[in-house]
């Protein structure tokens, strides 16, 4: 079911894709090493969120609707609550990592953020990519999370 939603959609919830237990540990080493930050975008680098993108692979429901030859190039966290909060007008996220910046007529928006090198991607690089959204919090579908 989640595959036909995905295609239809282009989105799908995927219900407890993670036990508590592994969103408590989750939590736990984000607020280890970014206690002060309401965000980052450059947790991929650690050890434990590679191992995370590892589990979300394997999660049976999930591995239905990404590639086996796909892979996670980026693990952002932003925390969003009474004291750490801001105004994001609706938007849809055009800008993806790369390795480096390369002259091309269909590459625009270049960006650094956190050290990192964004671009916008014409439309059939973006078309490919899966973004795979975990709330560590206890989010239902009536708290309006992100699709």
């Amino acid at each position: 079911m989640p595959l036909a939603l995905f295609i239809e959609n282009g989105f799908t919830l995927v219900p407890k894709a993670l036990q508590v237990e592994a969103c408590i540990s989750i939590a736990a080493h984000i607020a280890s090493t970014h206690a002060a930050a309401a965000g980052t975008r450059c947790l991929l680098a650690q050890e434990w969120c590679q191992s995370l993108a590892g589990q979300l692979r394997e999660n049976q429901a999930l591995s239905m609707l990404i590639p086996k030859d796909f892979v996670a190039v980026q693990c952002t966290y932003f925390e969003k609550s009474p004291l750490q909060n801001w105004l994001v007008a609706i938007h849809q996220d055009l800008s993806i990592p790369v390795a480096e910046r390369v002259s091309h007529s269909e590459l625009t928006g270049w960006s650094e953020k956190e050290g990192i090198t964004f671009v916008q991607a014409p439309d059939e690089i973006l078309e490919k990519i899966i973004a795979v959204r975990v709330h560590l919090d206890d989010c239902a579908e009536v708290d309006g999370p992100l699709r």
